[in-house]
């Protein structure tokens, strides 16, 4: 085992949950926060003795801390938790670790640098993909941006919960490689709703196609893990869409900012936005196969 840390970790969602719940049993002493005391609460109860106390807020969280994580919403949350009047920065001592796990736009993960160069504590923006399922395995892979000094002081804490993770350049990088993962991920989903609905309209075997295509180059995990039930109309797990389109816009906005066309992310962005409008926002994104009319059997 690594050397014991105090963590805490900020935002007990559907992966922040399960990624505190590696953190303790890695051997930490976790101290965990949530803004709704509920969910907190929750999460002692679903895991007993893993946390040694519930915080009152940031501030509180952040005291005697060697790590704090956050994983919370958007910008504006993090904005708050980290620097607002109760923020984790009012009490992270110096020489502290902290580790922003949310997907959130390059500037305010280069602001939050700056303020902790200030403070003199180590800081890195890093985002995750692998899904729920990565989360509960703790095999998520880390996209790091932030001072070399910094990832090395986070890693011992990160490996409870990533197989993968990744220096990709100074602060605000790990935001930038994760809106080109989201990039990617938009892409694949959406062409694969047309190639299940395309296979359905033929009248073939789906099990069949599947198992012809997904050996080649078609290949992905979004093929892997989603074409049986898209087959199935089934939508009740993984990525939200609402939570997509919010990293969409920030990859959108990005690249205004550096001059680059996103033509195919913007469209796939809208098709996500028809699927929103038909009040299937909290469905997983492979939902967004529910625009394209089903022909052939079933």
């Amino acid at each position: 085992m690594t050397e014991r840390r105090k963590v805490s970790f900020l935002g007990l969602g559907v992966m922040g949950g399960a990624i505190a719940r590696h953190i303790a049993k890695a051997g930490h002493e976790l101290t965990i926060y949530n803004r709704s005391p509920e969910r907190a609460q929750k999460w002692v109860e679903d895991n007993p003795g893993l946390a040694h106390r519930i915080a009152a807020n940031p501030a509180h969280a952040a005291q005697d801390a060697d790590v704090v994580i956050t994983c919370v919403g958007n910008d504006d949350d993090l904005a708050e938790v980290v620097l607002g009047p109760n923020g984790v920065f009012k009490m992270l001592k110096k020489g502290g670790v902290f580790i922003d796990h949310t997907t959130v736009s390059a500037r305010i993960a280069r602001q939050i640098s700056v303020e902790a160069r200030d403070l003199q504590v180590h800081c890195i923006d890093a985002p995750m993909t692998g899904s729920q399922i990565g989360a509960e395995k703790g095999t998520l892979t880390l996209m790091c941006g932030g001072r070399n000094e910094a990832v090395e002081a986070a890693r011992p804490v990160m490996e409870a919960y990533s197989q993968r993770i990744v220096h990709v350049g100074k602060a605000g990088s790990g935001q930038i490689a994760k809106m080109a993962n989201q990039i990617c991920i938009a892409g694949n989903v959406a062409a694969l709703a047309e190639a299940v609905r395309f296979a359905q309209a033929s009248h073939l075997d789906m099990d069949k196609v599947y198992e012809a295509i997904s050996g080649g180059a078609a290949q992905s995990w979004q093929m892997d893990n989603r074409w049986q039930s898209m087959d199935e109309d089934r939508f009740d797990f993984g990525f939200a869409i609402d939570w997509m389109r919010k990293d969409l816009g920030l990859s959108l906005d990005e690249g205004r900012g550096l001059g680059v066309s996103l033509p195919v992310a913007a469209l796939i962005d809208q098709f996500f936005a028809e699927i929103q409008a038909m009040g299937g926002g909290r469905l997983d994104t492979s939902a967004i196969i529910k625009r394209l009319p089903r022909k052939g059997r079933k």
